[in-house]
């Protein structure tokens, strides 16, 4: 069994380190990231990871922008979000940009264990007494957003932040080492993708990732 736990908190990251070895086993291989940069090359030397305790707020991720890039690069790998952050709207917004689950860090740690159950047995999860705020909240983005945004390639999801970070097309092919031609084959997919007719309204909708929180 391998996991996951990406989290800037040190204290937080031995907690849950220590509970979810209790509940997988001592043979768990528990890997710690402390932000979304040392997360890829984790899932790159572990393409086999079971699931990820994901931050919220951590560095490198912001908004939900990191939880969208894991669910594009890695969609086979479940997302469970940890966060300090209890809102239901922010909950309902994970699981719509497709959390497994959503561990808020007021729960006790005893609850982790449902949590990871129902994940690799592949049901969602959320606290007992949450169900229903959550099922009543309205989203923050649009579910058809959302579900769009989940069409797009790695590479697509990569060039679609660049623009929203103001990047040409050439300045993204530079950053990706290909050639602009190329680069302009993937906005174009975009833009179909997303149902937009310019990358101005492509990079404002990514924008909402980061504003969502």
């Amino acid at each position: 069994m391998i996991a996951i736990i990406a989290d800037d908190h040190p204290l937080f990251r031995v907690a849950l380190a220590q509970a979810s070895s209790a509940i997988l086993g001592s043979d768990a291989l528990l890997l710690q990231a402390q932000t979304m940069e040392q997360v890829w090359p984790l899932l790159r030397q572990h393409p086999d990871t079971h699931f990820i305790f994901l931050d919220l707020k951590m560095p490198g991720s912001d908004g939900f922008t990191g939880l969208s890039a894991l669910r594009t690069e890695y969609p086979d790998v479940p997302v469970i979000m940890v966060s300090a952050e209890e809102d239901p709207v922010i909950i309902k917004q994970a699981l719509a940009l497709g959390a497994a689950a959503y561990i808020p860090k007021s729960v006790p740690l005893e609850l982790l264990a449902d949590a990871i159950s129902a994940v690799l047995k592949g049901d969602s999860w959320l606290p007992p007494g949450l169900e229903d705020d959550v099922k009543n909240a309205k989203p923050l983005i649009d579910n058809d957003f959302s579900e769009r945004l989940g069409q797009l390639t790695p590479q697509q999801f990569r060039v679609l932040k660049m623009i929203a970070d103001g990047l040409l097309n050439k300045q993204i092919a530079y950053e990706m080492n290909v050639q602009e031609t190329t680069i302009k084959q993937h906005v174009s997919a975009i833009l179909r993708k997303l149902n937009v007719n310019n990358r101005t309204l492509a990079g404002i909708m990514f924008e909402k990732l980061k504003l969502a929180t």
